[in-house]
């Protein structure tokens, strides 16, 4: 009797998790700093597979991550961080310079081009329900930025 409850709790748990936003990441890139420097951006494009929402991240090389958007405000470019990024079902979304990002602030230490920044995204479903995405983002040079117009 036991035996069949583990079994039954190990299938509500696989089946109930099937049910949550599964989120691709793709493209995924962290900014190099320079000594000293305590803050980063991290980009990548994000996939849900049902209506979700990116609510928040952490990682390993800074105390404090948040979730931002840069945009023009009174004829100015502001950086703010926001509560959520919406991920419209099956729709790409880019997380990237001069637009939505994540921030890595209070770096505890300095990001080198070839290095790898582990990330943790958490996203919720149209129900509440969280998941977390593990990404593992190479450092590219402190000068990289988003694709040309009209190219890569």
């Amino acid at each position: 009797m036991k035996k069949l409850l583990t079994i039954s709790i190990v299938a509500a748990t696989l089946f109930g998790s099937a049910a949550h936003a599964q989120v691709t990441v793709s493209d995924a890139w962290v900014r190099a700093t320079v000594p000293q420097q305590k803050a980063s951006g991290a980009f990548m494009q994000l996939q849900a597979a049902q209506d979700s929402r990116l609510v928040a991240a952490s990682s390993p090389v800074t105390p404090a991550v948040e979730v931002h958007e840069m945009a023009m405000q009174d004829n100015v470019m502001r950086m703010r961080q926001v509560p959520a990024v919406a991920l419209p079902a099956g729709k790409p979304v880019a997380l990237k310079p001069g637009g939505y990002h994540i921030m890595l602030l209070n770096l505890t230490r300095q990001l080198k081009e070839g290095d790898t920044v582990p990330l943790t995204l958490v996203v919720e479903d149209a129900a509440g329900k969280r998941q977390t995405v593990a990404v593992s983002a190479p450092v590219r040079a402190l000068n990289a930025g988003a694709p040309a117009a009209g190219g890569r």
